[in-house]
């Protein structure tokens, strides 16, 4: 099986400066295809109280492994970035083909391809290519400093003994302390590249997690590995949701009555197993003092994929009887619980979300408050990243439709909700920025009641409308 091999920071460093002095472009992606910031639109978002200046970046997934893919990323607009998730099996055995884009995507479930401790190493190499591009603004591309503020976030899997163990857990303390690492990098440099030596680095490189999960993990298990995370390594803790908490009956009802994908078939008993609707709700209802009394942030992520049986037409070295949906169908039952589950958990709380998301629905999708909203599908199609920058053209051009400089004011603006969403901000006598991202989030939940409802009924996400192949 083909490996992946990190190739050398001195030989990334260098290669940055020469091809955009030679080509226009860092690693293939031309300049033209780069998110520049404007300075006149405000895309900035808040997570876990850290400034991002977009609310976009890639899922974690097969293009979040390596240094050179998390800087194309980042040159492509993403200013939140979720690592590819790192469990304590480094060593599995993936099945080729792993990965099928025909129209709607299809996977089998894997984590990262890289041992812990060169995960680690590529995360710090991708933090300190992204400071030399931040130094030298993108070596000259980008006219001011307007726009360059990220943050990275932790994938950590999948169960609470592996997470505890020295492995992750010394991955996770290495991403909230990486100056071995960082010093380690910068005594690779020659005397050609030593200006960079001298970067100021950041402290951290991420204090907040998004943790997922197998399906058919245990409830208790889920709880336990987010107090562990919470309480024990101070993390700001996202926990990212399985489609299945919707329910057999309505996933089957959105997924083949309305959206016609006919063709996949579910099991009722992969959604016996797994994590239930209500079970969901009291875990983050359960968590929230606790995160409350370490002074961090639990979260919810909408959502994995959807789990189906397996099709050996499309893997078939795949030994087991399941494989996932992404995509178009995955979009609509992922909104779906999405709203849902905000408007049953009795209070506001941070809201990330991936599931199909794409240049046309990028817009809605932030509008629902969500921070990030973040993409993996998409990106695996022919372009790549370069198809990123044209989610915050689209972004831009919504706001600019209902009179919004920042993303803050298309939130609270898109559908009319301004007005109900700042008096409950001012009923829990909030002020300042905490009342502004209360007031998002009020805004967030209530354009979802007029944005979810309408997508079963979209013909886009039809299978009638994915059945060709590109």
């Amino acid at each position: 099986m083909a490996e992946l091999q990190p190739l050398p920071f001195t030989d990334l460093v260098r290669r940055m400066g020469r091809e955009v002095e030679t080509s226009q472009a860092i690693f293939d992606l031309p300049v033209r295809k780069w998110h520049v910031p404007d300075p006149d639109l405000d895309f900035s978002a808040l997570h876990f109280g850290r400034p991002a200046s977009t609310p976009v970046g890639p899922a974690a997934g097969p293009h979040t492994q390596l240094a050179q893919n998390i800087v194309l990323s980042w040159l492509a607009g993403s200013r939140i970035i979720e690592l590819k998730t790192v469990q304590v099996n480094d060593r599995l055995e993936i099945p080729r083909p792993c990965i099928h884009v025909p129209n709607i995507g299809y996977n089998v479930e894997w984590s990262q391809e890289l041992l812990v401790r060169e995960s680690l190493m590529e995360y710090a190499k991708a933090a300190y290519l992204i400071e030399i591009l931040k130094t030298t603004r993108a070596f000259g591309v980008f006219p001011t400093d307007h726009g360059l503020d990220t943050v990275f976030d932790i994938s950590v899997g999948y169960d609470l003994e592996g997470i505890r163990g020295d492995k992750v857990t010394g991955f996770i303390r290495g991403m909230k302390n990486p100056a071995s690492l960082f010093d380690e990098l910068r005594a690779q440099l020659p005397a050609d590249l030593s200006s960079y030596r001298d970067l100021d680095l950041p402290p951290f490189i991420s204090d907040c997690v998004t943790l997922s999960t197998f399906h058919g993990c245990p409830a208790d298990q889920i709880e336990g590995i987010s107090r562990y995370l919470l309480e024990d390594l101070g993390l700001h803790t996202i926990v990212k949701l399985n489609p299945t908490l919707l329910g057999f009956d309505r996933v089957r009802e959105l997924l083949v009555d309305e959206l016609g994908y006919a063709h996949l078939s579910l099991r009722r008993e992969a959604f016996d197993v797994d994590l239930q609707y209500d079970d969901g709700l009291e875990i983050l209802r359960r968590l929230r003092p606790v995160a409350e009394s370490v002074g961090s942030t639990i979260g919810a992520k909408f959502t994995n994929t959807l789990v189906v049986e397996n099709d050996p037409g499309i893997f078939p070295t795949q030994s087991d009887d399941y494989m996932y949906v992404s995509g178009p169908p995955l979009h609509v039952i992922s909104m779906n619980l999405m709203q849902r589950f905000r408007e049953d958990l009795g209070f506001e709380f941070p809201v990330s979300f991936s599931a199909g998301i794409d240049v046309k629905n990028f817009p809605a999708a932030v509008a629902c408050g969500m921070v990030p909203v973040t993409t993996c599908t998409d990106l695996l199609r022919q372009g790549g990243f370069g198809r990123l920058p044209g989610y915050l053209r689209a972004l831009g051009n919504e706001m600019t439709k209902v009179g919004a400089a920042t993303r803050a004011d298309f939130v609270l603006d898109a559908h009319g909700h301004r007005e109900a969403a700042v008096a409950a901000a001012s009923e829990r006598g909030l002020e300042g920025a905490a009342a502004e991202l209360h007031a998002t989030r009020v805004a967030g939940r209530l354009n979802g009641r007029d944005i979810v409802p309408a997508l079963a009924a979209n013909q886009r996400y039809h299978a009638s409308a994915n059945a060709k192949t590109p």
